[in-house]
């Protein structure tokens, strides 16, 4: 008998600490990207999509873009984050290289890639597997005209049961034999919460 109700209490216990456990997800939907969902206090896709977008038509309708006589070559540079949060900026900076290549009036250069770029310059100069009629030559690369760079600050406030949370993120474009800054811009993103209050 002992060991029955034992037994007994042992499933019981396991059904409870079973349904305190983590929730798991098993079914879901594809939601609509273009729509705004504030989950949490946190930068989210919506933030980084308007970030993204603003500074792209500020850039592309600028002065020293629009008069420009030919695509000028860029180099981007990974964003700053100066925020309190993590913040994924690589996928910022993509999102914004992505949008100004499909303008059609940027080339890129990659900082990232030189390594690799440098390394098959390498085998296909000295490894001698290569055809030396189609192998690429050193020295024959387009240096870049500007960098683009950024960075992405925020100032948190609570006040009662509000709490404000503001990000500015400012986009710069440098003249990189001038060193003159051509162009610069800033996104300010400010969001409010009410904290709910919890009932016993």
């Amino acid at each position: 008998m002992t060991r029955a109700i034992s037994t007994f209490m042992a499933f019981v216990l396991l059904g409870f600490f079973t349904g305190c456990g983590s929730k798991q997800f098993t079914q879901g939907e594809y939601d609509d990207l273009s729509e705004s969902r504030l989950l949490d206090d946190k930068f989210n896709e919506t933030d980084m999509r308007l970030v993204a977008e603003t500074m792209v038509n500020s850039l592309v309708g600028s002065r020293i873009i629009s008069e420009a006589k030919k695509p000028p070559v860029v180099m981007v540079t990974l964003l700053k984050n100066r925020t309190q949060e993590h913040i994924d900026m690589k996928s910022l900076t993509d999102k914004v290289r992505v949008a100004l290549v499909k303008s059609g009036r940027f080339r890129f250069t990659s900082k990232e890639m030189r390594g690799d770029v440098a390394e098959e310059l390498e085998y296909q100069g000295q490894s001698g597997y290569v055809d030396p009629v189609t192998a690429r030559r050193k020295g024959k690369q387009i240096g870049a005209n500007y960098m683009l760079t950024g960075e992405m600050t925020d100032r948190v406030q609570e006040v009662g049961d509000k709490k404000y949370v503001y990000y500015k993120c400012t986009f710069n474009l440098v003249n990189i034999e001038s060193g003159i800054l051509d162009w610069t811009d800033e996104k300010e993103i400010r969001k409010y919460y009410t904290k709910h209050r919890v009932s016993f």
